[in-house]
């Protein structure tokens, strides 16, 4: 695997979209990154919360990782929680659905990692 590639997958796992700007998809990336934040933010804003693992339970485990997905996005948010108090309130109606926006930021970002690997290496269009 080439050096190019190692770089664009690091950045478009640390910030979304980035790794397509770097390999001059800027439009691409651009979307990518719009699409991954809101996605993010707006699971937080609704009430969601950040998976942590729960000790025996695989689930928990899955979710957990595919949220780290988003890469700084969790990380931060992470910290922030650790440091303020977390994120969401059990008792809101939206707090389920304000997780899953968290998970499938992460989960689409996972995929762009993906998409930028097989740019560098294939030159997909």
């Amino acid at each position: 695997m080439h050096r190019r590639t190692w770089i664009a997958m690091i950045l478009a796992y640390l910030i979304p979209g980035m790794g397509h700007i770097y390999l001059d998809r800027r439009q691409r990336g651009a979307a990518f990154f719009g699409i991954v934040t809101f996605l993010f933010l707006f699971g937080l804003a609704i009430d969601g919360s950040l998976y942590t693992m729960i000790p025996g339970n695989l689930l928990s485990v899955l979710a957990t990782l595919g949220s780290m997905g988003s890469g700084a996005y969790y990380f931060t948010a992470r910290a922030i929680s650790e440091s303020h108090g977390a994120f969401g309130d059990v008792k809101s109606i939206t707090y389920e659905h304000g997780k899953m926006f968290t998970l499938t930021a992460g989960l689409m970002n996972l995929l762009l990692v993906l998409d930028t690997f097989d740019i560098a290496e294939r030159g997909k269009p």
